[in-house]
């Protein structure tokens, strides 16, 4: 007979970390520099009345990597973007998402203000030039430091039939 597995006592495994240390790749060079009208997802369009250019660039840093890490990337639309949200200090356990009255657990929302900040956005990659990444339609704040940057691959990142949870009951859903 198979019960519930008791939870791990983490802090008790010697491999388990306490502490992750990391160490920025690059920054964002983006043209929202406040929060105000910076679009809340990367795929939604920035107001123009704020902002008419939505390009930007990631520039990535001599000193922890080579050129070498951006070959074969100018072949790909679109990148992910881990990026540290680093004027977000602390967190709620619930939240109001924009244009809802209910509150959400902050973990079924895509709020900011998370336990470990860590943005995730798709953009699209219009060119490269060494370490420097030239996207468009970023969610970004000028200067915030990206963590690490990855292909956007549609057979493995996209899943058209997934559930999206109290998204779903909502009768519309932003466009882009």
């Amino acid at each position: 007979m198979v019960g519930p597995i008791p939870p791990k006592n983490y802090a008790d495994d010697a491999d388990f970390p306490t502490r992750i240390e990391l160490v920025p790749i690059g920054v964002v060079r983006s043209p929202h520099k406040e929060r105000h009208g910076t679009p809340r997802q990367a795929v939604m369009v920035a107001d123009p009345n704020l902002r008419g250019d939505e390009r930007a660039r990631i520039e990535l840093f001599a000193a922890v990597m080579s050129a070498e890490v951006t070959e074969d990337l100018s072949g790909f639309d679109r990148i992910w973007i881990l990026s540290w949200l680093h004027l977000n200090h602390g967190f709620p356990n619930k939240v109001t998402p924009p244009g809802e009255t209910e509150s959400r657990g902050l973990l079924s929302t895509r709020a900011p203000h998370r336990p470990n900040p860590i943005g995730l956005s798709a953009v699209e990659l219009l060119s490269v030039e060494g370490l420097v990444l030239h996207v468009a339609r970023i969610d970004l704040l000028d200067g915030t430091p990206v963590l690490d940057i990855k292909p956007y691959v549609p057979y493995a990142d996209s899943f058209p039939d997934a559930r999206t949870g109290w998204l779903s009951a909502r009768s519309r859903i932003p466009a882009g």
